[in-house]
């Protein structure tokens, strides 16, 4: 039988992966209960895996859409007319 202590972080785990939420992740990985059994140890460990490759996408998505910021606000910038000063003397 699961400690109540360690079946409440595993619930909040379960709900964290399956929302992704990342927020709540970083504060249950700092908070791990001490794991008794074997069975705990075996959801914890399922659950972990799971938030791994969570995290990993969130961040690989992350990166792309940066890259994609970037080419686009370097197109903006090349595309944009280059105004002359109305005190512009160099004609």
């Amino acid at each position: 039988m699961l400690g109540e202590k360690v079946q409440m972080w595993l619930t909040k785990l379960k709900i964290a992966v399956v929302e992704k939420d990342t927020k709540v992740l970083n504060q249950l990985l700092d908070n791990i209960p001490k794991l008794e059994s074997k069975e705990e140890a075996e959801r914890a460990l399922h659950l972990l895996k799971e938030a791994s490759i969570i995290v990993h996408t969130l961040k690989d998505e992350t990166a792309l859409n940066m890259s994609k910021i970037k080419k686009n606000l370097q197109f903006l910038d090349s595309t944009k007319s280059k105004s002359r000063s109305k005190l512009d003397v160099k004609l």
